[in-house]
């Protein structure tokens, strides 16, 4: 049985005062995640009450700061500090900062925009007779149930 989740799409000058309103209404922090994106990033902050998941979901550019939630999460602090140090996010007012020093890795901030080459989209492979046919008398028209 899989729990009901609701994503949520929050403008990240609102963050804090959404987890001010979840930490009171006794929602616990579940996780915060990060994905790199081809020019941004994607923060999903996770909560749960009584196995309902709430999800907030935001993207920034690279270099624009996010305000911490360790000041009602204590324990947001180290996904912060991990989000700092391998995406190079900015996050402002991280109660326990480490200022980059969380983790050791060979390259600074890894998982940045800067350093991830996404791999191009798959190129949709057309059938040979279908080609041949484009090329001698243009496009092929589109199928019926398309029309």
């Amino acid at each position: 049985m899989s729990e009901p989740q609701e994503i949520v799409a929050v403008d990240k000058s609102d963050l804090v005062g959404i987890v001010a309103e979840l930490f009171a209404e006794n929602y616990r922090l579940v996780q915060i995640g990060c994905s790199t994106l081809p020019d941004a990033y994607e923060l999903t902050y996770s909560f749960d009450r009584e196995y309902r998941f709430k999800n907030l979901r935001f993207t920034v550019v690279e270099g624009e700061e996010v305000p911490s939630i360790s000041v009602i999460y204590p324990g947001a602090f180290l996904y912060e500090n991990e989000i700092h140090d391998l995406f190079g996010v900015v996050i402002t007012h991280i109660a326990v900062d480490y200022r980059g020093t969380l983790y050791r890795t060979a390259l600074s901030a890894p998982f940045s925009i800067s350093n991830v080459k996404l791999p191009e989209p798959p190129q949709r492979k057309v059938p040979a007779a279908v080609e041949k046919m484009e090329t001698a008398t243009g496009p092929a028209d589109t199928p019926a149930e398309q029309k």
